[in-house]
């Protein structure tokens, strides 16, 4: 074996990754700085500056999160079509900052569901193209790094945004308990320097590769599927519809009396656990099987969510909330790794797009309800039964859910990918 052999096999695997790696890494680390700056605190703008109920937040969350899984479906298909990756990608996150800006006129909910769909529009159009982009840019034996790489960007950039977020607050209101209009709006305007270069990262750092396959277009199936999917489909579907959007988590610490710059803190540890616990996680799959950690971490979120039900002061909600990571880190993504081991290799692709797209219609009722549940609908009379409400809900669905997978033997077949890249909720 000749020298410069020997070197270049001494090297890191990271150290030679293609451009496109790097590329979609620093895209991932300064959109997810821009996006986790406004969007954690956006619940406290529409709840303490615009006054609005936790029914229209629930409406306004499900509408966001349903449109961007529905567009997920969609997206991977047609950058097959269009045989482009980077400019569909490039266009997602483009979307995404040229909407920010209007956050910072935003002066009725109904600007701020606007700009929220657009942005999650964007989002829906970006992941899947991006996602593919990295699984052609690199051999499949480095497929696992290069999406970890992505991933710990995307984490990273989120605990950063936290942490300008937090700093921006701490210098404009200190210890106030409410979110000011001016802050707000101070946390835009920062917010839009790291969107702006993320999708300069990505438009000139990244190379397009060349699309040789055409997978067929998204549609939805059951029967096809058979059994067993059906039956992971509905248990699954149990879980998801007491799986509000964490905007709720974030108003109820208010509500127990967390000012701002508590709950900023609370949300970059929250992220800090998610971050160490999702590798090991991953690889305790591998060794005692998905089913039961899928068990595990519904387990965990029952608890917390009863938690955050009970909960007194906000202490408590902020150790609540920290330790929801260790349910994200367990099982977020962990329940879809399973689909590969039930279903046939040759109809992956649809059970996944019929994974997608029904957990993504589901994310509307599901924040729908919390919302109802907490606030009601005054104008009909329907006052709603208070604040724990919602968390009671979608503890007593993950729990029913558990239960049901424990019972659930499914027939695992034997041939499960080794990663399954997966996205933050």
């Amino acid at each position: 074996m000749s020298e410069s052999v020997q070197e270049s096999a001494r090297k890191p695997r990271w150290r030679t990754m293609h451009r496109n790696i790097w590329a979609t890494s620093l895209t991932s680390f300064f959109m997810d700085i821009s996006s986790e700056m406004v969007l954690n605190i956006l619940p406290l703008f529409l709840s303490n500056v615009l006054g609005v109920k936790t029914n229209v937040i629930g409406f306004i969350e499900g509408i966001a999160e349903a449109t961007s899984s529905v567009l997920k479906v969609f997206s991977g298909w047609l950058s097959d079509k269009l045989r482009q990756r980077k400019w569909l990608a490039v266009a997602g996150y483009g979307i995404s900052a040229l909407v920010k800006p209007f956050f910072y006129v935003a002066d009725s909910w109904l600007v701020v569901a606007a700009v929220r769909w657009a942005d999650r529009i964007g989002k829906g159009i970006r992941t899947a193209p991006r996602d593919a982009l990295i699984a052609d840019s690199v051999r499949e034996e480095d497929r696992g790094l290069a999406f970890g790489l992505q991933r710990a960007a995307d984490t990273g950039g989120a605990v950063l945004g936290i942490l300008i977020a937090l700093l921006t607050v701490w210098i404009s209101q200190r210890s106030q308990m409410g979110l000011a209009a001016t802050t707000f709006r101070t946390v835009v305007l920062v917010s839009l320097v790291p969107a702006i270069l993320a999708v300069l990262s990505l438009a000139l750092g990244a190379q397009d590769v060349t699309v040789t396959k055409q997978r067929p277009a998204p549609k939805l199936a059951f029967r096809s599927l058979g059994k067993p999917f059906m039956v992971f489909m509905l248990i699954v579907g149990l879980f998801d519809l007491g799986n509000s959007s964490d905007a709720f988590l974030v108003l109820r610490a208010q509500e127990r009396g967390l000012n701002v710059l508590g709950i900023l803190a609370m949300l970059a540890t929250f992220n800090l656990i998610y971050a160490l616990v999702s590798a090991p996680a991953g690889s305790l799959s591998d060794r005692i099987g998905r089913r039961r950690l899928v068990i595990g971490g519904w387990l965990v979120y029952a608890s917390i969510y009863f938690g955050f039900a009970l909960a007194k002061q906000g202490w408590q909600v902020w150790l609540l909330y920290a330790l929801y990571g260790l349910y994200y880190g367990l099982s977020y993504g962990t329940a879809k790794a399973m689909i590969a081991d039930i279903v046939p290799e040759a109809v992956r692709g649809t059970a996944y797009g019929t994974y997608n797209a029904v957990l993504g219609m589901l994310d509307f009722p599901a924040s729908l309800i919390a919302g109802l549940l907490w606030d009601g609908v005054p104008a009909l009379g329907f006052r709603g039964f208070g604040a724990p409400a919602p968390f009671f809900f979608g503890a007593t669905l993950a729990l029913l859910a558990a239960i049901a997978m424990a019972i659930w033997k499914p027939p695992l077949r034997t041939n499960p990918p080794a990663y399954v890249p997966t996205s933050g909720k």
